[in-house]
């Protein structure tokens, strides 16, 4: 069993770090993380704190901590599950926790370049703190989710599954409501949106998915 395999040391701290970026948010913004935590079922959250947008907002940072903190942590978990990996290496799970990081930080401010390349900032703003408020909440769900994994929980292909699916599911209708809710803006510009779905929300995954597929080859 993986939590009897791997030392949980180095994974404590981790989830010690990601609950302290939670709390902290919960602590100095209450009223902003109670309208979170019902973003997934409720458009208040979205309506209310998108116009008070900044480039660098504390809530959202504490909560991207977490995120990045939880991806990785379960990233690790489900290699280590199918590749039955049962050493930690601390020096790869760093290049995965700052690839990640960097990568997603990467891509926002290309998002924010595209926007103003093609004068569509208010649209790409928008759908920005809307797509950067679900991954936010997929990350305090995979917070318990990791927590149950390494200490209560054997991890197995299929829970692995399972978790990816609904991420993924919480992540689709985070990009759903985006939709609707920019619905009139987004389709008098489809065909600048359609270049920036290609090019920054499925070129990305196609190439990662390239870059698996040679490597195991």
């Amino acid at each position: 069993m993986l939590r009897e395999l791997i030392s949980n040391e180095w994974f404590t701290i981790f989830i010690v770090l990601g609950l302290a970026s939670i709390t902290l948010s919960k602590y100095v913004f209450p009223s902003r993380f109670n309208d979170f935590i019902t973003v997934l079922g409720n458009s208040k959250y979205l309506k209310i704190y998108a116009r008070d947008q900044k480039f660098i907002d504390g809530f959202d940072s504490l909560l991207f901590l977490n995120l990045i903190l939880s991806i990785s942590v379960f990233s690790f978990l489900a290699y280590s599950t199918l590749a039955s990996l049962e050493t930690f290496d601390l020096f790869v799970f760093f290049k995965v926790l700052f690839g990640i990081g960097a990568i997603v930080l990467i891509k926002i401010l290309i998002e924010r370049l595209i926007g103003s390349l093609f004068e569509i900032d208010t649209l790409i703003d928008s759908y920005l703190f809307q797509k950067t408020s679900y991954k936010n909440f997929s990350g305090f769900v995979l917070l318990p989710i990791n927590i149950l994994l390494i200490y209560a929980i054997a991890p197995s292909i299929a829970i692995i599954y399972i978790v990816i699916g609904l991420i993924t599911i919480i992540n689709l209708i985070g990009f759903i409501t985006s939709f609707k809710n920019h619905q009139k803006l987004i389709m008098s510009n489809l065909f600048y949106f359609i270049l920036y779905l290609c090019a920054l929300e499925i070129g990305p995954y196609l190439i990662l998915y390239k870059l698996i597929i040679d490597n195991k080859a």
